[in-house]
């Protein structure tokens, strides 16, 4: 958190002691400057005076230009110079969420610190549409070579992919070019992530499109996923369950677990209750379909080279394995006991 040189209500006090009553009243309440901090609508301030929300509006913005036209406003001008240095360090463009927590977590605070910035002259608002959240930035240079990065970062991605926040930032400033060493920051590379819609990380800080299941996880098969792919090998469904209440802290049931792998197109049944990620290349079906279709794609094997390629595949019994390439209905052994499909 940031430590800042002023008190903000001091400033604020200052800055609006010269507005008649009406107008001070409109800039408290839309603002949350009051003492519950509550941001009111244009609508809930006309109710209250009697006026159309244009009204208000128009009140609104006669009252700021007449703050910024004060000598009061031109002696703070400090208080204004400190916050647009604190953005420049922060990256220069930075979400409204990211800016405000960042310098204090009491939401009054912020209140006036996000009325200041709203009166700087330094500072612009880029309201938030389909690709960025709300954010604010000092530096149009610097903006527009972050949008563009993200917008390119997006483009680069797969649906499935996940990536370690690390590389994530390494892959984002391979789209900026030539930026100066000071916003080679890793911290300031998670904040301008962060301002992405498109782009976010999932509950284990791994980065994506946020629109695939494995970033935005909405249920068990999601948290499923994410804890086999971390897990690297096979598990048993009562294992899956038991790792999600501890990774999320999301109760879940072994039936429900289970009952949502086998729906699921993601997960392959490897053994008695055994899963594994199709994307491992493990594939469904009985012991002779796997021996078969191993066989038939990788031509004559000897006995044990069978056992420990199907093992690769499948969570079998190597007797079970043994027991299904003996049948000669399904199986032929050469001279040289190699074994094939028959």
């Amino acid at each position: 958190m940031a430590t800042i040189s002023f008190k903000p209500k001091k400033i604020t006090k200052k800055i609006t002691s010269h507005l008649q009553d009406r107008a001070s009243d409109v800039i408290m309440n839309r603002f949350g400057l009051t003492s519950d901090g509550k941001r009111k609508t244009l609508e809930e301030i006309g109710k209250k005076y009697n006026i159309t929300r244009e009204r208000v509006r128009q009140v609104e913005d006669a009252a700021l230009n007449s703050i910024k036209k004060s000598e009061a406003y031109k002696m703070e001008q400090a208080v204004f110079e400190e916050l647009k240095q604190l953005m420049h360090k922060l990256g220069s463009i930075v979400a409204e969420h990211e800016f405000l927590p960042y310098i204090s977590k009491d939401e009054a605070t912020q209140n006036h610190i996000h009325f200041f910035m709203v009166l700087g002259d330094a500072f612009k608002k880029h309201r938030e549409d389909d690709h960025f959240h709300t954010r604010w930035s000092v530096d149009n240079g610097m903006t527009e070579k972050v949008h563009d990065a993200l917008r390119k970062l997006y483009a680069s991605l797969k649906d499935e992919d996940l990536i370690p926040e690390t590389e994530m930032i390494k892959k984002f400033f391979e789209q900026m070019k030539d930026v100066s060493e000071h916003y080679r920051d890793e911290e300031i590379a998670k904040r301008w992530l962060s301002m992405s819609k498109a782009i976010a990380k999932n509950g284990l800080g791994e980065w994506g499109k946020a629109s695939s299941p494995n970033i935005r996880t909405r249920g068990v098969k999601d948290y499923a996923f994410l804890v086999m792919r971390r897990h690297g090998s096979p598990m048993h469904f009562k294992e899956v369950a038991d790792s999600i209440s501890k990774t999320f802290g999301k109760k879940t049931h072994y039936a429900t677990c289970h009952n949502e792998l086998i729906k699921d197109s993601r997960f392959v049944l490897v053994g008695r209750g055994m899963y594994a990620l199709a994307e491992w290349g493990y594939k469904a079906g009985i012991a002779r379909e796997v021996i078969q279709d191993i066989l038939k794609k990788e031509g004559p094997m000897g006995k044990d080279e069978v056992v420990k390629r199907v093992m690769k595949e499948r969570y079998f019994k190597k007797n079970t394995i043994l027991v299904n390439l003996a049948n000669p209905k399904y199986f032929k052994k050469s001279k040289a006991g190699l074994y094939s499909a028959a």
